[in-house]
């Protein structure tokens, strides 16, 4: 079994795991306004991190050193020796350092701006002498370095995986999505009928993971996971939710619906992101099990989402919760999933985490409490 030893996130909402999960129970979020910055033509929602808040000695971008700051934590949590070539590091993230190919700016470095380079430069840090990996697939990019992780250590390649999802925002991505009118110019609401676009938000994090013949304890085991492409379109979803039904159903494989605590969705707050997946978890048989965001929380903080939300998930479960869906009061999908507007209690062990992304890429994966409880 692949089980998670350790986790870290760092947010606008705190710099470790208890403070993030205390501040989304308590219903914190914190989405903001933003007028008047460089390279962007119009305001905008976000949740951005205060750059003079993360500090790490040396050479580095704030992205790097958010990455750096939340491995940090998570390698002295698990207690393993980060520069053991037993320990194979993999970064999730959509763009990495690409605010450096803004030839305007004067930290402009083609070759840094390559996610490789960041990768490299944090495996570095801590004397890892493995080349990283680098998952890079749209917003499904968490899930992805996580199933990724789960197949290296299955096949007995390393003993220790640190998966540290990460990205931060940038006029490029801001003017990007603003290109495609997705942005809502008010906190989202995510599956709501007033839903009108995303926002962007900031995030580093990271879970550690291992390979134990027996969980005779209490631990997190990544059971199974699945990536599907529908090839639907550069940046729509399919309508029928195809691919993410599908990544959704192999990861299930037998498992039933009563044992499921909660699906945690992707839930953008796009039109036709929630609508597809209303379909997709309606088509797996997942209609009855709870559903809920954390994007009203977080805003869409890219390729820190799959890691970051799935560390909030088991939370959650650990604290026999359904975490409500921030923003949302009328469900505005044709499918009737049972959107969390509220908090709710469960026994259940177990949850999906469901994402999807550009170019008609899916990912889901099924999170349990194994062992004594």
């Amino acid at each position: 079994m692949v089980v998670k030893i350790a986790d870290n996130i760092l947010s606008p909402l705190g710099f470790g795991t208890a403070e993030n999960y205390r501040a989304v129970k308590a219903g914190r979020s914190e989405l903001r306004h933003y007028d008047g910055v460089r390279g962007v033509a119009e305001p905008f929602v976000a949740s951005l991190i205060d750059r003079g808040s993360v500090t790490v000695g040396g050479s580095y971008t704030f992205f790097e050193k958010m990455v750096i700051a939340s491995i940090a934590q998570a390698v002295a949590q698990a207690g393993i020796d980060p520069a053991s070539p037993k320990v194979q590091f993999i970064l999730s993230t959509t763009k990495g350092n690409v605010h450096l190919l803004d030839k305007s700016d004067a930290g402009y470095n083609r070759e840094r701006a390559l996610p490789g380079a960041a990768a490299e430069k944090v495996a570095q840090h801590f004397g890892n002498p493995n080349r990283p990996v680098v998952v890079s697939n749209a917003c499904t990019s968490g899930v992805c370095a996580l199933i990724v992780a789960m197949r290296l250590l299955e096949q007995g390649l390393y003993d220790y995986t640190v998966v540290a999802g990460a990205d931060m925002q940038s006029p490029f991505i801001i003017s990007g999505f603003q290109s495609f009118k997705a942005l809502s110019p008010d906190p989202c609401r995510p599956f709501d009928k007033q839903r009108c676009g995303l926002n962007l938000g900031e995030a580093a994090a990271t879970m550690i993971l291992t390979r134990k013949e027996i969980v005779p304890e209490a631990e997190w085991t990544l059971v199974r996971g699945a990536i599907r492409n529908d090839a639907n379109h550069i940046s729509g979803p399919s309508r029928v939710g195809e691919g993410s039904f599908r990544a959704l159903t192999s990861a299930l494989g037998n498992t039933p619906a009563g044992e499921i605590a909660f699906v945690n969705a992707h839930g953008t707050a796009t039109p036709y992101n929630d609508e597809m997946e209303s379909i997709a978890i309606t088509r797996a048989g997942l209609q009855g099990v709870p559903v809920n965001s954390l994007k009203g929380y977080y805003g869409h903080t890219m390729g820190a989402a799959g890691v970051l939300e799935s560390i909030i998930s088991m939370q959650a479960v650990e604290d026999h919760t359904v975490l409500p869906t921030r923003g949302f009061e009328t469900l505005g999908v044709s499918n009737p999933i049972r959107v969390s507007a509220s908090a709710g209690t469960t026994d259940r062990k177990a949850f999906v985490k469901l994402l999807s992304g550009f170019g008609g890429c899916n990912a889901a994966l099924l999170f349990r409490k194994e062992g004594k409880q």
